[in-house]
């Protein structure tokens, strides 16, 4: 197992249990939280909305200079080789390199972490060659037991640190009890239902989550 504590100066790659889990969300909470920089290396479904970057941007006040666009931006709604395939691109793990950047990092993914990026990648070898501790995003309700431990097992299969878990949605304290227990793992803060999603409410969360403070002195170390 990798060592979190010589990573952490650079950031968090934040995955999910699957797509529309709520990465971005939480991407947008931790880039508040510390004034990160952001960056999506791989976007795609641009032909249906403008992409997570502008909304983590906009949701979390960043200035121009806490983004960093992404390395492949594609318009069908796919997994990266898909879509990649429809424009006739194939993805360079060469242009997927670490950004330099003066402060911590949040990288977010794309869909899950068997999420096809070529035919030799998946997002978990992406995770693998960027090298920084995970977030994993899950849902709180029915079936996040099983897709949680599944995904915390695909990661420590490959020797991958997990930082701990987010969970999204209704709290069920239950789920979340098994999830740290068998998944042996943290729960690092919780996102409830929320009716809408404003930059005044990014701003409220990011301000109540003991642990951001705890995870930000370690960054500053």
């Amino acid at each position: 197992m990798r060592d979190i504590s010589t990573n952490w100066q650079r950031g968090v790659f934040v995955t999910g249990t699957d797509t529309g889990i709520g990465k971005t969300l939480v991407s947008a909470i931790l880039c508040r939280a510390w004034n990160a920089t952001y960056w999506k290396p791989l976007q795609t479904g641009l032909a249906d909305e403008d992409g997570d970057t502008p909304t983590v941007r906009d949701l979390a006040g960043l200035a121009p200079s806490r983004i960093i666009p992404p390395a492949y931006a594609f318009q069908a709604p796919l997994a990266p080789l898909a879509a990649g395939d429809l424009e006739n691109m194939t993805v360079n793990p060469g242009r997927l390199v670490l950004p330099q950047v003066s402060g911590p990092l949040v990288v977010e993914g794309a869909g899950g972490l068997m999420v096809p990026v070529r035919e030799d990648m998946m997002i978990v070898d992406l995770i693998g060659r960027l090298d920084l501790p995970v977030v994993l995003v899950t849902r709180s309700g029915l079936g996040t037991i099983n897709h949680t431990l599944l995904s915390l097992e695909a990661l420590r299969r490959r020797g991958l640190p997990v930082l701990g878990v987010v969970p999204v949605g209704p709290p069920n304290p239950g789920n979340e009890r098994d999830i740290a227990r068998f998944g042996k793992t943290h729960i690092l803060f919780r996102v409830p239902q929320l009716d809408a999603i404003t930059e005044t409410v990014i701003s409220g969360l990011s301000g109540h989550v003991p642990l951001l403070d705890v995870l930000q002195q370690q960054i500053s170390q």
